[in-house]
């Protein structure tokens, strides 16, 4: 049985009529950036979230540089994130001015380790960017006298004691890529946040810093999510809920099947509900797993294979292998393994039963 890694072809099928008739609307209207689409959306996104305000914009990437920018980044400023994150998390940072301050990560969760984070800290550091990693949620809680903004990309619906990701920072961005569990059919972003004036800065610098139109109240750019994404943004979103749900059945079903194997399974911080974006185990037969897996019809990949920190294009930080254990040993043995809303229960036990037959175990 042959198993894809993502089914976006499923996702349209399963939602088409919504979807068409979201689209058949927009082009009707004539009316295609920031218009009646974006602001519904906005709106619903905010209420599903549990924040007072969601401004929404082209990317995920643009998402995090306005959350900083809005919450008062200036240039020089400090920003800490985790190495293990992906190449966009640290664009972002740079393309908002500020400097980014990696640190490592926690060995169970793979997000942000507060001890890591307070050795890494300076007298320059005024932001902590939480990467809510893999679905699950990051720690919100440890670190005082810093400006928290969350990086929500994978974790749509994702709650901490009961609280939304996204709502625990003075700012948070999501992507709506069309892998994410809420996702477009094209690139989009937001920005949620409860901070009425944080909002209105980002209303101002999605669109050249305007307060009105033609008139720039300070510096910025086009960052506008259009009104067909927008739209249909709105009509999957309802169906959000429930597909993460069958996200957590999934990854349970793997947890227990997998339990017995010599694999690392990702952690769940004490009082979260994961949305389970991702299902990463990690060993160091990585590469051979993978190839077994390819041959049985199993496509994977690998998030991420290379730290921030020894990516080329940031070497400027000056910092080399070795300096954050955690992540390099993480992006060295991660693999993701299929898991997604149109997942079938017989392609989970294919599955499963490859990654058995790999360790010489019947499923």
């Amino acid at each position: 049985m042959s198993v894809a890694f993502a089914a976006l072809d499923a996702d349209y099928q399963g939602k088409k009529e919504r979807i068409d008739a979201a689209v058949a609307r927009v082009l009707a209207r004539g009316w295609f950036i920031l218009g009646e689409e974006v602001a519904a959306f906005e709106a619903a996104f905010a209420g599903f979230l549990g924040v007072a305000h969601v401004v929404a914009c082209a990317n995920g990437t643009e998402a995090i540089a306005l959350a900083l920018l809005a919450a008062g980044a200036e240039p020089g400023d400090e920003v800490l994130l985790p190495a293990n994150a992906c190449v966009p998390v640290i664009a972002a940072v740079r393309l908002a001015g500020a400097q980014p301050r990696l640190c490592d990560v926690d060995p169970g969760t793979l997000t942000l380790d507060p001890a890591s984070a307070a050795r890494e800290r300076t007298a320059a550091t005024r932001f902590v960017l939480a990467v809510h990693l893999y679905g699950g949620v990051a720690d919100v809680e440890t670190l005082d006298g810093l400006t928290l903004i969350e990086d929500c990309a994978q974790s749509h619906g994702a709650t901490f004691r009961g609280r939304s990701t996204g709502g625990f920072g003075r700012a948070a961005a999501f992507s709506f890529y069309p892998t994410k569990n809420l996702g477009a059919y094209g690139d989009g972003g937001a920005v949620a946040t409860d901070d009425a004036r944080v909002a209105e800065r980002l209303r101002q610098l999605r669109q050249y810093g305007w307060s009105r139109r033609d008139h720039a109240e300070r510096e910025g750019w086009n960052s506008r999510l259009d009104e067909l994404q927008a739209a249909i943004l709105s009509a999957k979103l309802p169906f959000l809920a429930a597909e993460n749900e069958r996200r957590r059945e999934l990854a349970a079903r793997y947890d227990a099947a997998f339990a017995d194997l010599p694999l690392r399974l990702l952690a769940t911080r004490e009082g979260a509900v994961p949305v389970r974006h991702l299902y990463p185990v990690r060993t160091e037969q990585r590469d051979a797993l993978r190839a077994h897996l390819a041959a049985c019809g199993v496509e994977t990949a690998v998030h991420y294979p290379t730290p921030l920190h020894l990516q080329p294009a940031y070497a400027f930080l000056g910092r080399v292998r070795g300096d954050f254990p955690v992540s390099e040993a993480a992006c060295d043995t991660v693999l993701s393994l299929p898991l997604h809303p149109a997942l079938s229960g017989d392609q989970a036990e294919a599955v499963i039963a490859a990654v058995r037959g790999f360790f010489g175990e019947q499923p």
